[in-house]
């Protein structure tokens, strides 16, 4: 076979797999809507923290094969697919019914119930199980919410207010809590090479 017709078949190949998968995704995602979208969110959290790992190490320029740090992709896969795939669905099936489309500031109203309430009640609960899986105890639980919630809700609000009035008002319902998981990966991504 001609390299051309090689490289073409492999492309059809390529999108038609990528066809088939998203086929499957979505019948996944209609039959089993929070098993899937929980599943998403543990794979996407986990992958988050491995690459944010990586970049760290990477400008340490320490051997990235070792050293990693295997737990904290499992801890984030954990709260990716027992907190923020099931929340995520509840809280924007919630929004959506509470809050049709077609209610007078529909977009605004819900953009400030996802950044004024859910935002850090959210945070609130990640900062805790994080300190539940890393196996830490109520104090420094206290000293973390003291030293590092008010920081963290304040770059939340100017980071992910944009990608959220997006999702909340733009994304198809039934992927918003993909629409949140992926940007939730560029985050960690992101902020892995700021060094932070």
């Amino acid at each position: 076979m001609a390299p051309a017709a090689s490289k073409l078949r492999a492309e059809a190949d390529l999108g038609a797999f990528t066809r088939r998968a998203l086929a499957q995704y979505l019948r996944l995602l209609r039959l089993y809507p929070v098993l899937t979208k929980a599943a998403t969110s543990g794979v996407l959290s986990a992958l988050g923290n491995f690459l944010a790992q990586l970049i760290e190490k990477k400008q340490e320029k320490e051997n990235c094969s070792q050293k990693l740090d295997v737990r904290g992709p499992l801890r984030y896969a954990i709260y990716g697919f027992f907190f923020t795939g099931p929340l995520g669905h509840f809280f924007y099936l919630f929004m959506e019914h509470w809050i049709p489309p077609e209610a007078p500031l529909a977009g605004v109203t819900r953009l400030l119930l996802d950044r004024l309430l859910f935002a850090p009640a959210f945070l609130s609960l990640f900062f805790l199980i994080m300190n539940f899986l890393e196996g830490k105890d109520a104090t420094a639980f206290a000293a973390k919410m003291k030293r590092g919630f008010w920081p963290a809700l304040q770059m939340n609000w100017r980071v992910w207010t944009p990608v959220q009035f997006i999702n909340v008002n733009y994304v198809p319902l039934q992927f918003r809590v993909l629409f949140a998981s992926l940007a939730a990966l560029f985050w960690y991504t992101y902020l892995a090479s700021l060094g932070e």
